[in-house]
């Protein structure tokens, strides 16, 4: 009895939250009937024509539906990559640094620019890649000439990879960092001594201990591999760049809210919604395969 009062306790607790998950998450649902409709504000969902497939059809049609589901699922893998390898590089690293206080400092330092917002960091990387910015004048110190870099296709799809990298490497390191603190120390204590340089004990002992923390990270992160960030993207990029930079998200913004073709770009978000799904469910089949991570 006073089990099932604790659980009445909890379900009672979860309820506000499932009422704001409704009114947020499930009743906006509805609004997918737009992608099977010549969408007219005026006559709202319910009383715009129906066109079926039409939406889908035409979005296929379109010169500019490859490039950018091109550009992001490059931009998307591009992301998972190095928020995978980059951040795991720098936990190994600071883990070997046996000052505390300087290993300290600099989590915290590397931390601290995932608290701030693509608007603020998007206007600090747009003054460091000016043409007469700092990153230019190094350049011509060194005899290069300078470069228009968020103008130019060649380098911005990097830039966007490196930038979400500096913002988020010091947050996903600390699960890296969690990691490591969970290995038993006598495995280093027994591999120096057999002579292990710290080289091999890295190789041998740490890489080994985070392996399933790799393997779950990697095959959750399959799920995302269409989400290649539109609050950064759209800060960041302009007309010159939508060869390169221009995904699906950004594409959606400017077809619903800026041109009006909201039955467009609700196929296209519908879209890219199904395929989201697909790829979270596989990728949570792999990750209890392989990481024997389960939710339910």
């Amino acid at each position: 009895m006073r089990y099932r009062s604790l659980q009445k306790h909890y379900h009672i607790m979860l309820f506000p939250g499932i009422i704001l998950l409704f009114i947020f998450s499930i009743v906006p649902m509805f609004g997918t009937l737009i992608a099977f409709q010549d969408f007219k504000i005026g006559l709202g969902i319910w009383r715009s024509p129906w066109v079926g497939l039409e939406n889908f059809s035409y979005m296929f049609e379109l010169p500019d539906s490859r490039r950018i589901f091109t550009n992001t699922i490059f931009l998307a893998t591009a992301k998972i990559v190095a928020n995978l390898t980059i951040p795991l590089i720098f936990a190994i690293m600071l883990n070997e640094l046996r000052k505390q206080k300087f290993k300290r400092a600099v989590q915290t330092i590397v931390y601290l620019p995932h608290f701030l917002s693509w608007v603020i960091l998007s206007s600090v990387i747009s003054d460091l890649l000016l043409l007469n910015g700092p990153v230019n004048h190094l350049f011509e110190a060194f005899g290069f000439e300078p470069v228009m870099f968020l103008a130019s296709n060649k380098w911005f799809p990097y830039i966007v990879v490196f930038s979400d990298v500096w913002k988020e490497f010091g947050f996903n390191a600390i699960i890296y960092l969690a990691a490591l603190a969970g290995v038993n120390p006598s495995l280093f204590e027994a591999a120096g001594m057999d002579g292990a340089t710290r080289l091999q004990q890295i190789w041998h002992v740490t890489l080994p201990s985070l392996r399933p923390t790799i393997v779950l990270l990697a095959t959750l992160a399959i799920g995302n591999v269409l989400n290649a960030g539109f609050d950064q993207i759209l800060n960041m990029y302009s007309p010159l760049v939508y060869e390169s930079g221009d995904v699906i998200d950004t594409y959606v913004y400017r077809a619903g809210i800026l041109d009006g073709q909201y039955g467009l770009a609700t196929a296209v978000g519908l879209l890219k919604s199904v395929i989201a799904f697909v790829l979270i469910m596989t990728s949570y089949q792999l990750a209890n395969r392989f990481a024997n991570y389960r939710i339910f």
